[in-house]
């Protein structure tokens, strides 16, 4: 039985990120997919609270929500850092961490999949978001200085799934003219090998997207008829 155990989710940023920060620290593990329509035993057993991907098992002791498995996995095991060794710079990254996962995801999400004024008002409040992140970033290659860090794997999402969206819902949110610090920062992210390794395949992503929008669309024509 292998000592350590995810249950994940392929297309989900945030299962990446917890293989991302097993692969920095080189520790091996087995994956277990989750069908998320149709959540199995395991995850029910092991993560009875919330019922929600992803989830740590390390000798069989299981850790949920991702922010908390990533400071697990970085005081667990030895070798690459992700969290800053200083106490105020530890605290900084999770104060960005927090901006990232309470703020981000809603807005871009509502720029995506909403229309109208309301698509707009979101896209406005995208870009003030990431107009924060932008001034963040001046003088750094990684959120973390020059090696990826916490807050640059809680930004996986903005570096590679926002991409994606992008392209099925045919808007333009991380633009290199409004945003160039932030989209220099993406490309680096992304060239990374052990980065490309923990990100599903765009093609499947963009399917997966794409099929959520034409749902949208045929419920949105089903209400007018």
């Amino acid at each position: 039985m292998a000592e350590v155990k995810l249950l994940g989710s392929w297309g989900s940023p945030f299962s990446r990120r917890v293989e991302l920060a097993l692969k920095l620290k080189g520790v091996s593990y087995e994956y277990i997919e989750e069908d998320l329509a149709n959540k199995s035993p395991l995850l029910l057993k092991y993560n009875p609270v919330h019922k929600k991907i992803p989830v740590l098992l390390h000798n069989e002791n299981p850790i949920a929500e991702s922010i908390v498995i990533l400071e697990y996995i970085d005081e667990t095991w030895e070798g690459y850092s992700i969290m800053p060794k200083d106490p105020y710079q530890r605290a900084i990254a999770r104060f960005w961490v927090k901006f990232i996962d309470e703020k981000f995801f809603a807005a871009i999400w509502k720029a995506c999949w909403n229309e109208g004024k309301e698509q707009e008002q979101a896209m406005e409040e995208a870009w003030e978001l990431m107009n924060t992140l932008e001034n963040e970033l001046k003088g750094k290659k990684f959120f973390g200085g020059y090696n990826i860090g916490l807050v640059d794997i809680a930004a996986n999402f903005i570096a590679f799934w926002v991409g994606v969206l992008e392209d099925v819902v045919e808007i333009k949110l991380l633009d290199e003219d409004k945003f160039p610090n932030l989209c220099k920062w993406s490309e680096e992210f992304l060239s990374c090998e052990v980065v490309k390794e923990c990100l599903p395949p765009r093609d499947k992503l963009f399917a997966f997207f794409q099929a959520r929008k034409e749902a949208i669309t045929a419920s949105k024509s089903m209400v007018y008829k």
